[in-house]
């Protein structure tokens, strides 16, 4: 994690982000730190996500029933997003993001630095 100076609150954030890939939302967060941290509130949670973000450490992957869903792992990959129970998956691929920017016809650009793909539809849990 990359910080200015340095939060307990913010470790514990970035930390759990890491330890789970349940891609949760800031209350999900919240809800999992307050009994370790009592004086946490929930816009806490949501000024260290935001600064992890600008930092590069986090990223938002999708909005689910209105709530942003954050993930920390930063290595290329895009989502799948349940429609039925607002789940949020990993999908890998096997090709390069190379291979895939050259793929796609994006008029206009020069150079692709990143793409934020999302899948919808129905997870096998539902």
């Amino acid at each position: 994690m990359r910080t200015q100076n340095y939060s307990r609150k913010r470790q514990a954030i970035y930390e759990l982000l890491l330890s789970t890939d349940a891609h949760p939302s800031a209350e999900w967060l919240y809800n999992s730190l307050k009994p370790t941290y009592p004086d946490l509130s929930l816009g806490t949670v949501y000024r260290n996500l935001k600064l992890l973000e600008s930092n590069g450490s986090v990223k938002s992957v999708a909005v689910v029933d209105g709530c942003e869903r954050y993930d920390a792992r930063m290595t290329p990959h895009s989502h799948f997003v349940c429609k039925s129970c607002g789940r949020v998956l990993d999908v890998f691929f096997t090709e390069s993001m190379n291979d895939i920017t050259e793929k796609a016809y994006i008029d206009g650009a020069k150079k692709v630095d990143s793409y934020n793909l999302i899948f919808y539809g129905v997870c096998n849990e539902c």
